[in-house]
């Protein structure tokens, strides 16, 4: 559908609970975090999101024409429309936002709401029944799975990506590891992501065209004036002993490796934030932040953002993609992952979130992710290579990050 013809929004405040993944189903698109959760199904509005800093500047301005545009019905202090989004790893290629045509959020304070985009005479005057999007699925009861890469070569890689490093050419580039899994029949969003849900309820989880997944890091958070990022670099895994897990996380705050590449990551976030603020902070010293299988180096940066306010999508772009994710310095560190990483990256790792009329919005680094085909699933794992890598240990660690999808995937 395009958004050439005018569209209302109309909006209930709903009393029940709701579950949203059962609303979205598994075709419907799904965002959910501690601040603001959302479920979608149908398309009211797809556009185009142009790649580049200029080309996603550009799309935020005709996303907030589109949706500003949009007539908003509802008791007063209704919410209006949100649109999701998840974008290509390669920040030069294009990819698409959808405002989907039914909205089902659950906000901070708990408050529940329904909103329905079309034609004013196609809007029901009463609030949807909220049916079950999910539908009897068969599960599967075997699964191929094989790497892209032999380990052998993947680790010549990372040597290979170390001697840039140590020759200087680089402080550090993130390597992905390629896992494919097969099922004899389809896989389903609604139970991958419900075991998403169950497994790392702190994380951020989307479900967005078939890319699927639960990531803890927070690209960029815009609330009116407010900005907050999270970057995560530097990880070891977690052992479920909580004695041996404090051992490994203070030596992952202790060493220096981890915070080099953590480093790396916090003084680029920074770069690129700071010509949007009038004030930005970061934290002195990074925190570790565990989710169920590994634990991460984190650090919060958070500032006031000048006027005229950038919309969100317009801080993706400055910030995307992250050393955490990419390398630094950014453009030879991207040419580095084209050569060495034949198979792409698609969504892996590029932002995925929601937007608002006003241009507020929060988007999570898309990693601990998967691109679903219906029986088939691509998943990835990275880790950021530095002079002190070793090779054998950074394959160790893309084990630890693969059995977040892999989990969740694979059930017997």
């Amino acid at each position: 559908m395009t958004a050439e013809r005018p569209l209302v929004a109309r909006t209930w405040r709903l009393d029940g609970e709701v579950d949203l993944l059962a609303v979205a189903g598994p075709e419907g698109q799904i965002w959910e975090s501690a601040g603001l959760s959302l479920a979608g199904r149908g398309e009211a509005v797809r556009l185009v999101v142009a790649g580049g800093v200029s080309g996603r500047a550009a799309t935020a301005r005709k996303l907030a024409e589109v949706l500003s545009a949009m007539t908003i019905e509802g008791e007063p202090g209704a919410p209006g429309p949100l649109a999701l989004t998840a974008l290509p790893f390669d920040p030069d290629h294009e990819g698409t936002v959808v405002v989907p045509a039914l909205q089902v959020r659950r906000s901070a304070d708990g408050a529940r709401w329904a909103t329905v985009v079309g034609d004013a005479e196609s809007l029901p005057a009463t609030p949807p029944q909220l049916v079950d999007g999910s539908r009897p699925w068969p599960q599967p009861t075997c699964y191929y799975v094989r790497t892209a890469d032999r380990p052998e070569h993947w680790m010549k890689c990372v040597e290979a990506g170390r001697d840039e490093v140590r020759a200087g050419r680089l402080r550090k580039v993130v390597l992905a590891r390629v896992v494919d899994v097969e099922a004899d029949v389809e896989l389903d969003q609604t139970v991958v992501l419900r075991r998403l849900r169950g497994t790392y309820p702190t994380c951020l989880r989307f479900g967005v065209d078939g890319f699927v997944g639960a990531s803890p890091e927070l690209l960029v958070a815009r609330q009116g004036d407010i900005v907050r990022a999270q970057p995560m670099a530097g990880t070891a895994p977690r052992l479920g002993d909580p004695a041996a897990d404090a051992r490994l996380a203070a030596g992952l705050l202790a060493s220096e490796k981890d915070r080099t590449e953590h480093q790396v990551t916090i003084d680029e976030v920074e770069t690129a934030l700071l010509p949007f603020c009038s004030y930005l902070d970061a934290l002195a010293q990074p925190e570790v932040v565990a989710v169920a299988n590994v634990q991460h180096l984190a650090t919060l940066v958070e500032g006031r953002l000048s006027r005229p306010l950038p919309s969100v999508l317009e801080l993706v772009a400055a910030l995307h993609p992250t050393p955490a994710v990419g390398g630094d310095p950014r453009s030879e560190a991207l040419k580095l992952i084209a050569r060495l990483e034949p198979h792409g990256r698609g969504r892996y790792a590029g932002p995925v979130g929601w937007i608002d009329a006003a241009g507020n919005g929060e988007f999570a680094v898309g990693i601990r992710s998967a691109e679903l085909h219906g029986a088939r699933a691509r998943v990835y794992a990275g880790v950021g290579v530095v002079a002190d890598s070793d090779p054998q240990a950074e394959f160790a660690e893309t084990q630890a990050k693969f059995q977040a999808m892999l989990g969740a995937l694979i059930r017997p």
